[in-house]
């Protein structure tokens, strides 16, 4: 009899970790398995999920929001205790920082393991005060946890590296298997939202600067705005640098596995991230890329500089223009990386990915039932 496999995460607003819990979700469904998806709200703009795989809202009820804070939390996690208890899953897996959190809390006193998973680079992001009380407290009751990088394991203590596994996110299937382009546009590419951590600034600025050099190629960047005024500076540079003939902000595209692929190369420009999924799935496209080295080591961990891709420090221009510049003039190079970048597809699709977590958690469970 196929297990009872309950995630939780926030909500299923487009973004890195909600993708991955979609896509998991749908293919555990598709073999069989009984899936839930528990969330604290709905977005405006969800993935969705597979009609086999059920919803459930476990967060703030209605009156809820007016209430205190930490009454606030506290409700949070009774909600999601009282789904447990209800819906008695094999095992519980929470996706990013408050739901692990919130996970672990809810199933303490209920007989249910839980596979915790870190979607971001933890430092920075697990060092608030509150983190310093609740991880010690919290995680090692988790049964077992999934990273996405070495970098992000090595945060954390001993025993919980010891009881991890790094996973891969799984890329989208319609970035596997495109052909290569007969003839590439002189264009270089980016996709992500526009936000700061991104640093698409000093894309643009380099860029500007390369098409000193190559005035025949042009820069597009998709992404929708995430709001955060990062829009609003970008559209600021190309206009005081007189660049609105040959950069362009292209917004969000659904298509992008056709917008991308005969593009010159690809630029990411990220100071930190988790595990970038528009690098993996520009690495699927067999696109040249050169990437910021940024922590935790998501790009690292993906890519081998000289073979795949050009890894360079993360805020550095001039090593940004170099990169960009090498590979539009080395185009013997810049198809060797790319060529090289497809194999990204033979460990990170999306069968190879959901076997790792398969087995991962018929081992948790396993040992869970045998203690």
């Amino acid at each position: 009899m196929a297990r009872k496999i309950a995630f939780h995460l926030n909500c299923l607003e487009q973004g890195g970790a909600e993708r991955v819990v979609t896509n998991l979700a749908n293919q555990f469904a598709a073999n069989g398995y009984e899936v839930i998806i528990a969330t604290e709200w709905y977005g405006e703009n969800e993935f969705q999920t597979d009609d086999r795989v059920r919803r459930v809202h476990v967060g703030l009820r209605e009156g809820d929001e007016k209430r205190h804070r930490l009454l606030q939390f506290y409700l949070r996690v009774r909600y999601l205790k009282e789904f447990l208890k209800k819906e008695r899953p094999d095992i519980l897996i929470p996706f990013a920082r408050k739901a692990l959190y919130r996970g672990l809390m809810a199933a303490y006193f209920i007989r249910i393991p839980v596979l915790i998973s870190i979607r971001t680079d933890p430092a920075g992001h697990y060092e608030e005060r509150s983190d310093k009380i609740q991880i010690p407290l919290l995680f090692p009751r988790a049964d077992g946890c999934v990273f996405q990088t070495q970098g992000a394991r090595e945060f954390f203590a001993p025993r919980l590296q010891k009881n991890s596994r790094i996973i891969l996110n799984p890329i989208n299937p319609k970035y596997i298997g495109v052909p290569e382009p007969v003839r590439r546009t002189k264009t270089v590419v980016q996709s992500g939202r526009l936000v700061d951590f991104k640093n698409q600034p000093m894309l643009i600025r380099a860029f500007i600067k390369v098409h000193e050099k190559h005035p025949d190629y042009e820069l597009k960047i998709y992404g929708g705005d995430s709001f955060d005024g990062t829009r609003e500076i970008l559209e600021q540079i190309i206009e005081e640098n007189q660049a609105g003939g040959y950069v362009y902000l292209m917004g969000a595209s659904d298509s992008l596995e056709k917008e991308l692929a005969d593009a010159a190369l690809f630029a990411f420009t990220s100071d930190w991230e988790g595990l970038p999924n528009a690098l993996m799935e520009a690495m699927a496209l067999g696109l040249p890329i050169v990437a910021t080295d940024c922590p935790c080591g998501g790009p690292r961990t993906i890519m081998t500089n000289e073979e795949d891709g050009l890894l360079i420090p993360i805020k550095d221009q001039r090593a940004l223009e170099d990169g960009i510049n090498r590979l539009i003039e080395d185009r013997e190079l810049a198809e060797r990386l790319g060529r090289q970048a497809r194999k990204i597809a033979k460990t990170a699709n999306g069968d190879a990915v959901y076997e790792q977590w398969r087995d991962y958690i018929e081992e948790l469970c396993g040992n869970y039932h045998r203690r």
